[in-house]
């Protein structure tokens, strides 16, 4: 399985639901590829059919009712179809998903394998196979391709129904995949049943035990001929040493005549578990020798020798046989490992007798049970003539009798005809004239209705007009009303949760509001309308308000107010302020009013987010430069380097020389203080 192939369909979500995340395997009928359900967040497996598939009109009908079939199916040793559907013109089955491989992978591995690996997995075979036979499933593509092996050592029979459906649709199964295992009456088209699987379980068994199949050619017709004209040869003709017990299950389950298969799926398993308790260890360990390419591909190449040496099972020490007196042509079995048998009388074998001919006897002695027992015993002799008068004379008056009863009985009596009478949307009162005119009795059932008024006649079974005899009574069905079942819980589901939950109970998803919320995270229902528990019929309208999570709150602007009032207006707006132990100096902010703040205003967070305030010192002092005597020019750059702001003040008039004459300010000052310079 190669999950990195290259699939336009890899990435998308099928059917609404299903995120396909890779490539697992493509076959002649379908693709399959490894899902997410994002409904129930689980891995699944999910079957898209090939286009050509889904342009026969009536392909998308069938392939649903083969889907809904098979997904009431539930078994160990069966794949469980979980949902089926189409988006656009994409068919498709959504099946469980078992990680691991399939058998075909087993055998191309490993070649033929010893009879207890070879037994147990057939045994699990047709053990689903007893299961979807019993529920009137007949699976129609039995092959290893198949039979899945799961990593936890799970063996189950994958495609039930999509089988049928695809070879309903295209009128074809040859193909050199299916071919090797598909019944000769599959491929005369002479009719089909479960024993048809059982044929194809027939030839896998066969595979297991040798590692090849029992026919080959190069084209699906030549391959499936040999189905329909050839006898499967015994696996010990590729195996020597087999049990012979091997061989007759090989070829009873693989006879060409269904009759000469076992009668159903439950029998041939019987037989399988019989087999499997009683050969030795030694014949169920056996291991095959490589058998070369040149093996035998039908079953004249591989008719054993007749001199081979065959092994016959014997009989427990101390069992023996012998016959007693019967009629003619009877002998009877006793004390035999067997049950005791009445058989006609048969040339004895040169060998003790197979399982096969066992059961083929047991038919023979039932077949001739039936003729005895249908065979008079005793005839009547003929007597004097007036004796034969009376009695014919008996015999004509008890036919008068039963005659005038039966005229009686089906013309007035019990046994008359009657019309069942309308009485829907009649209540049970109203209607009970119009049976005892009818002269029918009727009892009463309540079932739900959606349609009809509790109390009212929904109908009758069966229905009105129709003509039954009096003594058959009708069953009149009353309306308790619609059904009603309890809402679920979903307050604290998902959105997508809740809205899945509420089209499964086959209500209707109503109105979804928004609403911010502290405590839930976004997404999550926070109520829903109607409450839990509340009785609904199908079909109600349920609404849902969805959290969007904490309300998002704008930051204040806070910076150049005092302390106090910047913790009150940011606590008014929900937030919380966190005062920093740093202080900074700043030149234009008063000592004990916020010089800055995190995060800054214009920003937003959710209510309880903090807001740190770092508070101003006010401006740091600086010491004042001398500049008496300097320049104008040269007295105002190391004033303003120290970082004051500089005027000058001409009071003497116009400078002559441009030369300092005094300064207003001297020593520490803040920083930014305006320092005159008097130039003359």
């Amino acid at each position: 399985m190669n999950g990195k192939l290259s699939d336009a369909l890899v990435g998308s979500l099928v059917g609404g639901r299903y995120h396909v995340v890779s490539r697992l395997a493509m076959g002649g009928m379908a693709t399959v590829y490894l899902a997410t359900d994002t409904n129930l967040d689980r891995e699944v497996a999910l079957k898209v059919l090939h286009p050509h598939l889904s342009q026969d009109p009536t392909f998308a009908d069938r392939l649903e009712r083969e889907a809904k079939a098979a997904a009431r199916l539930s078994h160990p040793h069966v794949v469980s179809v979980l949902d089926r559907g189409h988006d656009d013109e994409i068919f498709f089955i959504v099946m469980e998903y078992v990680p691991g491989r399939n058998l075909r992978d087993l055998l191309n591995e490993r070649g033929a394998l010893p009879p207890r690996q070879a037994l147990a997995l057939i045994d699990a075979v047709v053990d689903g196979l007893t299961a979807a036979h019993a529920a009137g499933l007949i699976h129609r593509d039995i092959k290893p391709e198949n039979v899945l092996l799961g990593d936890k050592g799970q063996i189950k029979v994958a495609d039930f129904g999509l089988a049928r459906a695809v070879t309903t649709s295209t009128n074809t199964g040859l193909t050199l995949g299916t071919v090797g295992y598909i019944a000769p009456e599959l491929v005369q088209r002479t009719g089909s049943d479960a024993r048809s699987d059982l044929y194809s379980v027939g030839i896998m068994l066969y595979e297991l035990l040798t590692g090849h199949q029992p026919y080959r050619g190069d084209i699906p017709v030549q391959v499936a001929m040999q189905h329909v004209t050839q006898d499967v040869p015994p696996p010990s003709a590729l195996v020597p040493g087999l049990s012979p017990e091997l061989d007759e299950l090989v070829q009873w389950t693989s006879a060409r005549d269904p009759e000469d298969r076992p009668v159903s799926s439950e029998a041939l398993l019987d037989e399988i578990r019989h087999i499997r308790t009683h050969l030795t260890d030694a014949q169920l360990d056996l291991h095959a020798a490589h058998t070369p390419e040149s093996a035998p591909d039908s079953a004249q190449d591989s008719a054993p020798d007749s001199a081979q040496t065959q092994y016959i099972p014997q009989p427990p020490t101390g069992v023996g046989t012998q016959t007693e007196a019967l009629p003619a042509g009877r002998t009877e079995v006793i004390g035999s490992a067997y049950p005791t048998q009445h058989t006609s009388v048969m040339p004895q074998p040169e060998h003790a007798p197979t399982g096969r001919e066992l059961r083929r006897l047991e038919r023979e002695e039932a077949k001739q049970s039936a003729a005895a027992a249908a065979t008079p015993t005793r005839t009547l002799l003929p007597g004097n003539r007036r004796r034969r008068g009376a009695v014919w004379a008996i015999v004509v008056l008890l036919l008068a009798v039963l005659a005038a009863l039966a005229g009686w009985f089906f013309g007035v009596g019990p046994g008359a005809a009657a019309t069942v009478p309308p009485v829907k949307d009649l209540t049970v009162e109203q209607a009970r004239p119009l049976f005892e005119q009818a002269g029918l009795t009727f009892s009463t059932r309540d079932v739900f209705d959606d349609a009809v008024t509790s109390g009212l006649i929904v109908g009758s079974m069966p229905a009105s007009g129709t003509q039954i005899r009096r003594f058959q009574g009708v069953d009149v069905l009353v309306s308790k009303g619609p059904e009603l079942f309890p809402l679920e819980n979903l307050v604290g589901a998902t959105a997508d949760h809740a809205k899945a939950a509420i089209t499964a109970a086959k209500d209707t998803v109503g109105t979804i509001t928004q609403t911010y919320s502290d405590t839930v995270p976004s997404g999550t229902v926070v109520a829903q309308d109607p409450a839990s528990g509340t009785p609904l019929r199908h079909g109600s309208t349920v609404s849902l308000t969805v959290s969007k999570g904490p309300q998002p709150i704008p930051v204040p602007k806070v910076v150049g107010m005092t302390q106090s009032d910047a913790l009150a207006a940011l606590r008014a707006a929900g937030l919380d302020p966190v005062v920093s132990t740093d202080e900074v100096n700043d030149k234009t902010v008063p000592k004990g009013s916020v010089a800055a703040q995190d995060p800054v205003d214009g920003a937003t967070l959710t209510k309880g987010g903090k807001v740190t305030l770092t508070i101003s010192k006010g401006p740091k002092l600086v010491q004042v430069p001398d500049v008496f005597g300097k320049s104008e020019k040269e007295a105002t750059q190391l004033l303003q380097a120290a970082g004051f702001t500089v005027k000058s003040s001409y009071t003497y008039g116009r400078p002559i020389f441009g030369l300092v004459a005094g300064q207003d300010k001297t020593g520490a000052q803040p920083e930014g203080s305006t320092i005159t310079i008097t130039v003359a």
